[in-house]
């Protein structure tokens, strides 16, 4: 699976353009501020449907503009997909694959996989929760349509629920519907916490030996799921803590209050204990299990986007990295190329980013 073009109009600080990229490894260099990230996003856009900085489609059309176009072509076993996307101001984007519309954004899934790897993953572990919820449901949503239906669904009624227990708090007659919106909660979110233990028991057979590695064999570390209704089955939580919800008009149990344990030898809650430096091999270590989980479950190669992460990196975790991701397409940004000429690493196809324009370098 391999990126072989990509073409924006009107997108952030691009009025156009027009990259094609090598099957291996793909180096976007330059300034800060130049454009180099707003690639990789366009990428991830186009194949999941949504910006990795949770940003909202108007506001990555280009200032004065109502519209912006992404066109992304991908070469999957063989066969040449192309994708296009059209981000509107004022109404939902539009899709089409091989110039044939879809009307779900579901369909899009499945086409291409990508991995995208920045510096603020390197803070997952010492970071609240929301982010590695985040890291869960991005990298299933693109594995799994039904969890992404599930998701979604879930999502919606919280809402609905949490608008419900801000109205009671003026109306208690409206405590009888509640039950309606509980009904529902656990029914997806029973399937969403499936769904997560799962993946987790998936990302654990992996993660041990490479942590092991990157660590010169000096620590494991092992990852639990923790769920917010604890031993407790979700319908007796959302019973059990229901005064609660109304008084503070939240919904404070389900899969969206979830979080992910990663534990070193001896038991230490490296979110907690940890220092800088084991948080941070931590999370690379997460990142590289995820590169290998998905080729595990999709028996082919995601993309790999690497978004000035280099830099973050001590030499030792530079080399591993590098050494690691030889055989799969990475796209790499950086503001300069000083790390891979002193790694000798292999660079196919170098592209100048400056001031939203591209040059190939090479």
């Amino acid at each position: 699976m391999v990126i072989k073009s990509l073409k924006l109009k009107n997108y952030r600080n691009y009025d156009l353009l027009d990259l094609k990229f090598d099957p291996v490894t793909n180096i976007l260099y330059g300034d800060n501020a130049q454009g180099k990230t707003n690639v990789l996003e366009a990428l991830y856009l186009s194949g999941t449907t949504k910006s990795h900085r949770g940003t909202k489609d108007r506001d990555i059309i280009q200032f004065g503009y109502d519209e912006s176009h992404i066109e992304t072509v991908i070469e999957k076993r063989g066969i040449d997909f192309q994708i296009d996307m059209h981000l509107k101001k004022n109404s939902p984007k539009g899709i089409a694959i091989d110039k044939t519309p879809i009307r779900k954004a579901g369909e899009l899934f499945g086409i291409v996989y990508f991995v995208f790897f920045s510096p603020e993953d390197l803070n997952i572990i010492k970071e609240g929760p929301a982010g590695r919820r985040r890291f869960i449901d991005l990298e299933l949503s693109q594995l799994d349509k039904i969890y992404l239906s599930n998701l979604s669904n879930y999502n919606r009624i919280i809402n609905q629920r949490n608008s419900l227990l801000k109205d009671i708090y003026r109306q208690q007659n409206l405590i009888e519907t509640l039950d309606i919106w509980d009904i529902q909660l656990v029914d997806y979110g029973n399937k969403i916490l499936e769904r997560r233990k799962n993946f987790i028991e998936e990302v654990n057979k992996i993660i041990s030996n490479i942590h092991f590695k990157l660590t010169g064999g000096k620590e494991r570390i092992t990852i639990s799921y923790e769920a917010s209704n604890g031993n407790m089955s979700l319908e007796k939580a959302l019973k059990k803590y229901r005064e609660r919800d109304m008084r503070l008009k939240s919904t404070t149990v389900g899969p969206h209050r979830d979080d992910i344990c990663f534990t070193a030898d001896k038991g230490i809650d490296i979110r907690k204990f940890g220092s800088q430096g084991q948080q941070r091999t931590a999370a690379l270590s997460l990142k590289m299990s995820e590169i290998e989980l998905v080729r595990k479950i999709i028996n082919d190669t995601p993309v790999l986007l690497l978004d000035d992460v280099l830099s973050e990196l001590d030499k030792h975790r530079q080399n591993y990295l590098l050494d690691s991701i030889h055989d799969i397409q990475t796209i790499i940004t950086c503001t300069g190329l000083d790390e891979f000429v002193n790694h000798r690493f292999s660079i196919n196809k170098i592209f100048h980013i400056k001031n939203g324009h591209a040059v190939n370098a090479n």
